[in-house]
């Protein structure tokens, strides 16, 4: 008798649990959906706004100004303010 049980024990573990076409494609259609969301909400860390606002703050403040302080200052503050947006933005 304990062989037995032992032996259903073993069968029961190994047997593959088959289901059904519905619910496979329920769970891939799931674990796809989840997927590409993951991926199309990744944030950045802001480098990339960091570098364009740089770019854009010191030309905006060479055309405002005529020294050396307007493009310095735009750069800095265009800088911070990329870099800012792109890491809060929405999905």
């Amino acid at each position: 008798m304990r062989k037995l049980i032992i032996a259903a024990t073993i069968a029961a573990a190994i047997t593959p649990v088959a289901a059904t076409p519905a619910e496979a494609a329920r769970h891939y259609r799931a674990r796809t959906v989840h997927h590409q969301y993951h991926h199309r909400c990744v944030r950045g860390h802001g480098t990339t706004g960091l570098l364009v606002g740089g770019a854009t703050g010191a030309l905006v403040g060479g055309a405002v100004t005529h020294g050396a302080a307007g493009p310095i200052i735009g750069a800095a503050g265009g800088a911070l303010l990329g870099r800012h947006i792109q890491r809060h933005r929405r999905c």
